[in-house]
């Protein structure tokens, strides 16, 4: 390893021993003291101007409030939280267990979401008393770097020891790789190669998987109302997001007013022509999307692929043809570009999306916009995803938001489907390991008459 890697580690672990056995009280002091340094205004203003002129993507006021909005969100679900001592305790079992942290995380952040990824994950870290060293993209080493700087300015104005929080300089592919060698345990969020890389550490890690998000709008809805939510969650910091929605299935009997309100909103609906262009300028290669496309604005897009798009316009539309399989826009596009598919049945839109997540995305997310009920508790039964928005907008509330009951995270994990471990908006719970205490308890057996009772008279024993 690296000489410079190895005083990375040390440092980690030196901060970490200090703060192993602290109160609860001088827990929450520090995390609140870090996060207020990144997040107040002039520091999120700083963060977010950075992000967009370093990664030339995204939208400055979508950034700020993100990197704002993420970290407040995040202390909400924080609030009044114990992650010291005595977490737990069931007397009749004769069972409590005390949370301990694991030591030292290390932790990728991706390009799409440079500033508000560090502040939130070094939040989780530092209640739950680990230390974590932060690898940024290497397109957005500078604004990563000051969320980073900005926190461990707050860990000193208490006391706290700054090196609870360090970023990795010349964040290289071998370098990452040995990093996760040498933490205990490791948080990638970014793309396939890195949490392959991760999983492939030797340590314990969570990784995230490919994002493809699909809106199903059936015909109980409002037109309107569900037409604003998606184009928000499209449009919002140019879909850097990968809950941004890919695909809209639409009902028939809305087709014709749902696509006339999206042009109304700002879209623009591509002829085959056009789409043709747009697939060429998005995958050059045919398979490996254009990084200049990347959570650009739609005019950029449009007059790339040589669309006479007018001035305005929000997001491209294209229509989606069978066979799904075969169809490229049916794959993530992190981009304003959705795709619009009809049905006519809801078996048929369960279908369309499962095809759709088939290409890619399977684990990550999916959305409905409906009354019914029914149709809500069947596409959470057959959709392979790890979360389903009701009535809402992906981006905005997938990863929590202060209207709903989704854990704030920037860390979205996607079960077996997506090839990782959990299915959980990963969270300061993932960060902890905890002892179990066990006192004796009286003798308690099972009876076994009662228990097999229903099988035997069934089936005999």
């Amino acid at each position: 390893m690296d000489e410079d890697l190895k005083e990375l580690i040390a440092r980690a672990r030196k901060a970490q021993a200090v703060v192993e056995h602290w109160s609860q009280e001088q827990v929450d002091e520090m995390a609140l003291a870090a996060v207020w340094e990144a997040i107040k205004p002039e520091s999120a203003k700083e963060c977010a101007e950075l992000a967009v002129k370093e990664t030339k993507m995204g939208v400055y006021e979508n950034k700020y409030a993100k990197h704002r909005n993420k970290a407040l969100g995040a202390l909400m679900d924080l609030e009044g939280v114990k992650t010291t001592g005595v977490v737990e305790e069931d007397k009749a079992k004769g069972i409590f267990k005390v949370i301990k942290p694991v030591g030292v995380i290390f932790a990728l952040v991706p390009m799409t979401n440079p500033t508000a990824t560090p502040v939130v994950k070094g939040l989780f870290a530092l209640k739950t008393r680990n230390a974590i060293i932060m690898a940024p993209h290497m397109a957005a080493r500078r604004c990563s770097g000051k969320a980073i700087e900005l926190m461990r300015k707050g860990l000193e104005k208490v006391g706290a020891p700054v090196d609870l929080i360090q970023v990795l300089e010349k964040p290289f592919i071998e370098r990452n790789q040995m990093m996760m060698s040498a933490a205990d345990l490791i948080i990638s969020t970014g793309g396939a190669g890195s949490v392959k890389a991760a999983y492939s550490s030797g340590k314990p890690a969570y990784g995230v998987g490919a994002g493809n998000s699909v809106a199903i709008v059936d015909e109980t809805v409002a037109t309107v109302q569900a037409a604003e939510k998606i184009v928000a969650s499209k449009t919002f910091d140019n879909a850097t997001s990968c809950s941004s929605e890919n695909s809209v299935v639409i009902h028939e009997s809305k087709w014709n007013e749902m696509l006339e309100t999206f042009k109304k909103l700002g879209g623009y609906l591509c002829n085959d022509e056009e789409k043709a262009k747009l697939k060429a300028a998005m995958w050059p290669d045919g398979e490996h999307i254009e990084g200049k496309i990347v959570a650009r604005p739609a005019k950029v897009i449009a007059d790339a692929a040589g669309i006479a798009a007018p001035e305005g316009v929000r997001f491209l539309m294209v229509l989606g043809t069978e066979p799904i399989a075969q169809e490229k826009f049916a794959d993530e596009k992190l981009s304003p570009v959705m795709t619009l598919w009809k049905f006519s049945d809801f078996d048929q839109a369960v279908d369309i999306l499962r095809r759709i997540h088939a290409v890619r995305g399977e684990g990550h997310c999916c959305a409905i916009h409906t009354q019914d009920r029914g149709r809500i508790l069947k596409l959470a039964e057959f959709a392979p995803v790890s979360r389903m928005m009701v009535n809402q907008p992906q981006c905005l509330a997938n990863s929590g938001a202060f209207t709903n009951g989704m854990p704030f995270t920037m860390t979205l994990a996607c079960g077996s489907w997506g090839g990782n471990i959990s299915s959980d908006n990963i969270t300061w719970r993932h960060m902890v390991n905890y002892t179990w205490v066990s006192e004796p308890i009286p003798e308690r057996k099972p009876d076994e008459e009662k228990m097999f009772k229903a099988v035997w008279d069934k089936y005999g024993k």
